[in-house]
Order: C-alpha cells, then structure tokens, then sequence
C-alpha cells in the first residue's frame, strides 16, 4: 500500500513539473515578441486553452496577463479576465497583481486616471500586508505616478526612491531571466518618473544625474525601447530648459518613433509641446505651430492632456490673436476651456480619493503598528533585561571557568615538570617483590619484567586491549594479572590501562609540536581510545582539565613564548 501511494505521489510530482516546464516553455516561445504583437497569440491561445482544461487558475491569470502586453485593442477585457482567473484561484497576491495591471490599462493606454487609481486602490488592499515584495513595489509605484500626476512631487519622489532601491536591489539577484527584465523595467521606470519630479521642481541637476544613470544602465535589448525613449525625451527637455534648441530637438526626434510606434500619445504630445517651443525660440513659427496643433489633436482624438501641456493652447491663441484670426483663436480658447475642465474634474476626483483612500489609511495603519509597537515595548523591555542579565551570568561563568582551567593548566605543567611519572612508576615496580603478596615469588617478578618492557613498548596504546589477551602474551592468566593490578597498582586492570593512556597523552601533548596540531578526537584514537568521549572524560578526571582545554593553553603558552 505504501508503496502505492509513494508511486503515485512520485508521478503526480512528475507531472506537475512537467506542466510547470510546458508553461514555462510556452512564455519564452512569445516573450520575445514586442508589446501590442499579435503573432505572441499563436502561443497564447494555446496557453489559455491549456490551462483552462487543467483549471489552472494561476497560469490561467498569468496568461491573460501576458495577454494584455500583447493584446492592441482588447487590453481591459483581458485584464477582467485575469481578475477572474485570479478570484478563481483564491491566491491574494494574484488577486492584487491583477489590479494593479487593469490600472496599469487604464492609465498607459487610456491615460484615464480616475478608473486607474480605483483599481489600485482596490490592489493596494491585497498588496498592503503580502510578501511578495515586487508587487507591493509596483502598485506603490502607481500610486506614485498618480501623486506626481497631481503634482504632489515630493511624495511621488519618496515613493519612486523607495521603489527604485527594492528593484535595483533585484537586477542581480539569481531570479528567472523574464523576472529580472520585470525588476530593470521597475527600476528604469522608477528613475524616469523621479527625472519627471525633479524637473517639475527646477531641480536639473539631480534630473541629469538620473538621466546619465538611466542611459548607462540600459541594457541592449529592444524589449527596453520604450524606457531608451523615456530617458532621451527627459534628457532633451534638460537641452531646452539649457536654451540649447537645436539640441533638444535632435534628441526629441531619437525619442519619438518609439512613443508613436506604441501609440503612448501622453508622451507623444509632451514631445510635440517642448519640440514647439524649441521651434519657436528659433523663430520657425510653421514647425511650431504643426507641433502645437499635433498636441491638440491628440487632446480631440483620447480627452486627455497633462497640466504642464496647458500652455500649448495659450501659445496658440496668443499667435491666432496677434495675427487677428479671430475664429481660430475662438476654438483654442474653447480648447482650453474643455483642457481645464477635464484637468479640474480629474484633480478634484483624483486628489479626494488619493487623500482619503490611501494616505489617511497609511496613517492609520502606520498609527496602528505604533500602538502594537507601544504595547510591545514593555515586553520588550523586560526581555532586554532579562537577556542581558543571563548574558551577565554566563559571562561571569566563563571568565570564573576561563580562571579554573588557567590553575589546572598551572597545576598539571608543575606536576609534569617536576616527576617524571614513568620513572616513577617504573622505580614502583622495583619494590613490588617486597610486599607480602599471595601470589609466587616467581610470578610477581615475571610480570614486573613483563609490565615493565610493556610499559617501556607502549603496549597499552593496543586498542581493545584485555587482561585476557596480556594474560596469554606474557605466558600467565588473567587472574594473577588482576590480582598483581590489585595489590601493587592499588587499582583494576582498566584503571591502569587508562592511566598510562592519559601519561602518554598528556606528555605528547605538552612534548611534541606534531601532537598539538591534532585534534582530541585523534588523540584519543593513538592512545587507543575508542572515543573521543570517554577519553576526554578520563583526561579530565585524572588531570583536572579538558584534553581540548589543554591543547588551547599549551599553544598560547607557544605562540606567547614566540613573540617574547
């Protein structure tokens, strides 16, 4: 049975790999294409058409999402799409994504910006609280362009500053290719919109710094286009506030294929406006006035203008007045009045919601977490406390412990320097035939000779060594063995065995410069140890310090002794 199910498991887990790999195969056949290209749907299709069979909600989301960059005139009815693919799948941060890219709709195709903010509000309820730190900077991101739109250009300018450290912060990271590309768009995009404030405000020379810093890191790829236009229209505006016309209008030319290739017509008009004006400071009042006019066809054909590109329709009138064309100046003046009711009607909308939907509910939020914060803090000031005070305890543990080991250390050098331990012992065995002992005379002084040649061979070092096997080596028995331990070493068979073990240890450790760079586990192997444990544990008993301990205080003693 249980292989049953490991079987299955094991397949389950294959095919949905499988299908994640199909997936994944299906995206890069279309990545390739450029945005509003319809040969991306010959793959498309079949990935809706797939993931609908599977009802795979979340690549059901991801490819109507794709569908959108794709898609020239049906842009919103794949974003609803993938709202409801996203509803589906009952994933949150898909659920806000997919918000965040009908908002997206709205305002780069539409530039309709009341609709736009009203689905980033609506992403900004999942998106506030979600780990998926990528979507939380980009809807942030939007709600930016919203602000700087309104001309509330400082907090635009902290938003895209916040925005851009995340995305800069991914470019490298090791991350799927087309994740990367989506992080060095937010991070281009961000660099272009904190330009856009900086120049609002005057600020040219933080806006060239930016526009130099966009340009280099723009990467060779056609799929940044847009953003190389973004960068030139910004860096041509820098040109025609430093009265350099003929300038800015070359650059203003390598800019604008892009934005009319892609239909981005806000951009489009901005060019137009600022070429006009370049014109017009050149005395060339034809070009001018077509660039003027381009901008209020733009106006005519989407409803659409930025503030900044009010003044179009004042150049015009001004010129239709001054050459006493009254019908024509008529109209502009109708324009005008048209551009300032729906510029009016969109700050009025924009900057209520804006105000009471996201900025009063960020203080609340920020409001709320000071409280949680607050209430917290005597928690965590108790914690501290009880924090440094174990740090207290075991640092005055350590340093009495770091002064323990320092007296045996001290202890067991005076000891070694002042016996030599197996002389000693071996003077012992001299006088073993002088005590009353049960057993011969004669055997007494074989296992002296034979002890003290074993001693002298290091034949304790033997690992697994016995009185059993010493016993039939020396040509006796393990009794007499025992009892020859029993009376004349005043200890057992293992007790002395052990013993000699940690001498040997001991004196190696202290002697030999070899021995010092082993480690106690090694030590305890060639002095016939089993483990490191239990020979640690006898080194401690019989010397009164670690092995580890020992081995750390000799080498200082060393290195102390060198550099005196």
């Amino acid at each position: 049975m249980n292989k049953t199910i490991f079987s299955f498991f094991v397949f389950f887990t294959i095919c949905q790999l499988s299908a994640q790999d199909y997936y994944s195969a299906l995206r890069n056949k279309y990545w390739i294409y450029e945005e509003n290209d319809q040969k991306a749907f010959h793959y498309l299709n079949i990935y809706i058409s797939r993931a609908k069979k599977e009802k795979n909600y979340a690549e059901l989301f991801q490819a109507y999402d794709d569908a959108i960059r794709y898609s020239p005139n049906k842009k919103i009815e794949y974003a609803d799409s993938a709202i409801s693919a996203a509803k589906l799948s009952g994933n949150s941060d898909l659920i806000g994504s997919s918000y965040i890219s009908k908002g997206a709709v709205y305002y780069f195709t539409y530039r309709k910006f009341q609709p736009a903010l009203n689905e980033y509000l609506k992403a900004y309820e999942y998106t506030k609280n979600t780990d998926d730190e990528f979507l939380k900077y980009q809807n942030l991101y939007h709600i930016g362009v919203v602000k700087s739109y309104l001309g509330y250009y400082e907090e635009a300018l902290q938003l895209f500053k916040s925005c851009n450290v995340y995305f800069k912060s991914k470019i490298k990271a090791n991350i799927h290719p087309n994740l990367i590309k989506n992080h060095q768009k937010g991070y281009l995009n961000c660099l272009h919109q904190m330009i856009v404030c900086y120049q609002q405000q005057g600020n040219y020379t933080e806006s060239e710094k930016l526009i130099k810093e966009g340009l280099d890191a723009l990467p060779k790829d056609p799929f940044f286009n847009l953003e190389k236009s973004y960068f030139y229209k910004s860096e041509a505006i820098t040109e025609f506030n430093k009265k350099s016309y003929q300038n800015s209008i070359r650059i203003f030319n390598k800019a604008l294929p892009e934005f009319i290739k892609i239909n981005d017509y806000t951009f489009a008009s901005v060019i137009y406006y600022y070429r006009g004006s370049a014109y017009d400071e050149l005395k060339n009042t034809e070009k001018a006035l077509s660039d003027y006019k381009k901008v209020d066809s733009i106006f005519n054909k989407y409803q659409f203008i930025l503030p900044e590109l009010r003044n179009n329709y004042e150049k015009l009138i001004t010129f239709y007045r001054n050459k006493n064309q009254p019908k024509e100046e008529l109209y502009y003046t109708k324009q005008l009045l048209k551009a300032d009711s729906i510029i009016s009607t969109d700050f009025k909308y924009l900057s209520n919601r804006i105000h009471r939907d996201y900025d009063t509910k960020s203080l609340l939020e920020a409001q709320s977490n000071l409280e949680k914060t607050n209430s917290f803090g005597k928690f965590l000031l108790i914690f501290s406390f009880v924090v440094i005070l174990v740090l207290i305890l075991f640092l005055a543990y350590w340093l009495r412990k770091k002064k323990e080991i320092q007296i045996k250390y001290e202890e067991l050098l005076e000891k070694i320097s002042s016996k030599n331990t197996k002389i000693k012992e071996n003077a012992d065995l001299n006088k073993l035939t002088e005590k009353n002992s049960k057993i011969e005379i004669k055997t007494v002084q074989l296992l002296k000779s034979k002890f003290s040649d074993f001693e002298k061979n290091n034949g304790f070092l033997e690992k697994g060594i016995t009185a059993g096997k010493l016993a039939i080596e020396f040509g006796t028995n393990a009794t007499y063995i025992s009892q020859f331990m029993n009376e004349y070493q005043g200890c057992n068979f293992n007790t002395y065995i052990n013993k000699l073990r940690i001498d040997y240890a001991t004196e190696k450790i202290y002697n030999n410069k070899l021995w010092q760079k082993y480690s106690v586990e090694d030590i305890a192997l060639a002095c016939g140890f089993s483990n490191r444990q239990s020979f640690s544990n006898l080194f401690y008993e019989q010397n009164g310090i670690r092995p580890a301990d020992f081995l750390k205080k000799r080498k200082e003693e060393i290195r102390l002794k060198r550099v005196s």
